[in-house]
């Protein structure tokens, strides 16, 4: 595990504060395989996963769902066969917090989880 998988998200509100550049600089290298999406103005993190079988793809959907419920924090998520395309963003203030790190963080670990089930 990852020190950022292992970081305590916190609640985050309307008045919450982006990520700096400084902090996204930093932030992204710990989660090197995510991309950042803009989306009309909206930063966001995406990563897409290769899975062998609509199965396999829909449980890892499942796992993520049950750790973005228990932070309250929830991702646009992609199932299809063979592939979930996971993209975290904090809907409150329109663009990335570290939560939003934090929980891609996790999301690898469970597909590491995930890999060795396959």
């Amino acid at each position: 595990m990852t020190a950022l998988s292992k970081a305590t998200c916190e609640a985050c509100s309307a008045d919450a504060p982006k990520v700096s550049e400084a902090e996204l600089a930093q932030l992204i290298k710990e989660i090197p395989d995510w991309n950042i999406e803009v989306r009309d103005g909206v930063m966001q993190l995406e990563r897409a996963y290769s899975f062998r079988t609509f199965k396999h793809a829909l449980a890892f959907t499942n796992a993520v769902g049950e750790i973005a419920e228990s932070e309250n924090h929830h991702p646009s998520l992609l199932t299809e066969w063979g592939k979930v395309t996971v993209t975290w963003w904090s809907h409150s203030i329109k663009g990335l917090h570290r939560n939003d790190f934090i929980m891609a963080a996790r999301t690898d670990e469970l597909a590491k989880v995930a890999e060795g089930r396959k």
